[in-house]
């Protein structure tokens, strides 16, 4: 599987791995602003306190922190529990990055049959199935026929704690 540029710009096409179809995915990206917000260097314990006065702050753009590829590179709401155990909750926002190329073991965001959904890829001897991190979900498994495409791989996770 590999992600190719198209001939209408900076929109890439996720070749499907079940089927000679492809669809590309329209960039709605432009350049995205410098944003430089602060991050405290070291890190935060999260056991027993330390002392405040230990730290300096520096300043980070979240642009530059989780995305390496801005015309490639999207955000996604989670809607649902099937990631839970990775760390992937209802209501987070996924990074998803389409100018990486999927491996065994990415998590990835994927439409299956026309639906959407995010699961690890598992690709071991020619046989690819999409599986949750959550045991009361099945694994997604194809037939012949089926039509599984890899909009691209999840980066990073954005948790709210309060909105």
């Amino acid at each position: 599987m590999q992600l190719t540029p198209t001939a209408q710009g900076p929109a890439y096409t996720a070749v499907c791995m079940y089927s000679n179809q492809a669809r590309a995915l329209p960039s709605v990206f432009g350049e995205l602003p410098h944003l430089a917000l602060p991050m405290v260097e070291g890190k935060v314990r999260a056991g027993f306190p330390s002392p405040a006065d230990d730290f300096a702050v520096k300043r980070h753009d979240l642009n530059e922190l989780l995305i390496t590829h801005p015309l490639a590179t999207f955000f996604w709401q989670v809607s649902g529990q099937s990631m839970r155990e990775a760390g992937i909750d209802d209501g987070d926002i996924l990074v998803v990055n389409r100018a990486l190329t999927p491996v065994h073991g990415h998590i990835v965001v994927a439409q299956v049959d026309g639906d959407f959904t995010v699961k690890k890829l598992h690709s071991r001897a020619g046989k690819i199935k999409l599986v949750p991190a959550n045991p009361t979900f099945p694994e997604l498994t194809f037939k012949e026929g089926q039509q599984l495409i890899i909009c691209g791989v999840v980066t990073s996770a954005i948790k709210r704690f309060v909105t």
